[in-house]
């Protein structure tokens, strides 16, 4: 087999970032590029400037082809933001032949994909759920069972035509092909979650800086998709408000949380202290006349504030915002019928998910177990994108091996690809106005 190059862009709110990977045979992806830029022209996970946002995903590409010492040309994109959403849909025909083809598949979901959305709107993923032949379900894979009538449940993804051309026509600018856009919780969802997880029922919150992506599955299958315009730089927001400091001072108290709600100084860090007995004295009195409670030292992370702050009430804004988060999920999820709690608990990804005791007050707020789903499956390369806030780009590589189709011989789109997904991938594509 010949070395395929796959190239995934995460194009997100507060960094762009590029990932370069070679395949060869049956191994592992190997990443052999990597960068992530400063996002610019990029609001909630919408391009807002087109000019300054192709100039940042061109700063990441470039940076990660001059690390792979390749050039690319077919790019896998993550696409998100508040009106991405999705909905569920069957399709039936009847099967043609003895026996079921790929191409009774493909007219099952032709059918399935009939149906009335405003005209704003483009489906950016089919996928199918689950197939029933006859009337027997729980099939994932139709082709070549016999039987006279196929259907097939869908879930289909759909966003705003805007979202999507506009994010196209900045890659494009820079003579690059978009093989596909992806949802940013779907491509999160494939990096991230286990089989089991998917089977017994498990929802995915990717929340990132500018949005926060959901996707929940059950029966090994995706139920529901959507994205709310809540992240972590509202925390951030809410942080500098709340504290009386600067937006790049409340970040670096959001992301050193651990640190401060510990306040772990050494003995050496005391011996240190310098200040006169007479003053310390003082001190000491005027802290009586303060706030009950901890006081948060910001002076471990090198930040002067007059204003005092007990560790109680950086943690009641932070969980405050956080539960805001968690409650306009639930309602969306609420309004689409299903419910956000679900067996195998919740799990997070994304940037805001190092939160220090995020995974705690998540369990409290759902009443579920919850955990930190970091990425794997590809070498090479990978200290840059290890940790959560790189689930997405991480995914998109997975998604493009799904494919199973060499992305950079458009040429090649109708081969024999491996497994159904693949294969309704490739043919849905063509269907894209």
């Amino acid at each position: 087999m010949a070395r395929k190059i796959i190239t995934a862009i995460d194009v997100g709110t507060s960094k762009i970032t590029t990932v370069i990977s070679a395949v060869e045979d049956d191994n592992k992806p190997t990443v052999i590029g990597v960068c992530s830029h400063p996002s610019k022209g990029i609001k909630k996970g919408v391009v807002v400037n087109i000019d300054e946002a192709t100039n940042a995903i061109s700063e990441s590409v470039n940076a990660a082809e001059r690390m792979a010492g390749v050039t690319v040309s077919d790019v896998y994109v993550s696409i998100n933001g508040d009106l991405v959403t999705s909905l569920n849909n069957k399709g039936v025909v009847a099967v043609a032949g003895s026996e079921i083809t790929i191409d009774d598949t493909y007219r099952a979901i032709e059918n399935a994909r009939t149906l009335s959305l405003p005209e704003n709107l483009n489906p950016i993923h089919i996928i199918p759920r689950e197939f029933m032949v006859d009337n027997q379900g729980g099939i994932k894979y139709p082709i070549g069972m016999s039987g006279g009538r196929l259907e097939v449940e869908t879930h289909i993804i759909t966003a705003p035509n805007s979202y999507w051309q506009n994010l196209k026509k900045c890659v494009e600018q820079l003579g690059l092909n978009v093989y596909d856009v992806v949802f940013t919780g779907w491509a999160s969802a494939v990096a991230v979650l286990t089989d089991t997880e998917k089977e017994l029922g498990v929802t995915l919150l990717d929340i990132g800086t500018g949005t926060t992506s959901i996707a929940i599955f059950q029966e090994g299958a995706i139920i529901y998709s959507g994205c709310i315009p809540l992240g972590g730089v509202n925390i951030t927001s809410d942080v500098a408000i709340g504290l009386q400091v600067s937006l790049e001072d409340a970040e670096k108290i959001k992301v050193s949380m651990d640190e401060l709600l510990s306040d772990k100084r050494t003995k050496a860090d005391k011996k240190e202290d310098k200040t006169p007995a007479l003053l310390r004295k003082i001190v000491e009195e005027k802290k009586e006349e303060k706030p009950k409670g901890d006081l948060l030292d910001l002076s471990l992370i090198n930040i002067e504030t007059e204003k005092t702050v007990t560790k109680e009430m950086l943690k009641d804004i932070v969980e405050a915002r956080s539960e805001e988060i968690f409650d306009m999920a639930k309602e969306n999820v609420e309004r689409a019928g299903y419910d956000i709690a679900m067996p195998a608990g919740i799990v997070l990804t994304g940037g805001t998910s190092l939160l220090s005791g995020i995974t705690k007050f998540t369990q409290g707020v759902f009443g579920v177990p919850a955990r930190i789903g970091y990425a794997s499956g590809l070498s090479g390369m990978t200290e840059e994108i290890s940790d959560p806030s790189y689930s997405c780009v991480q995914g998109l590589i997975k998604h493009a091996l799904d494919d199973d189709v060499d992305v950079n011989n458009t040429e090649n789109k109708k081969v024999d690809m491996g497994g159904i997904f693949g294969k309704i991938t490739d043919w849905f594509k063509s269907l894209l106005p």
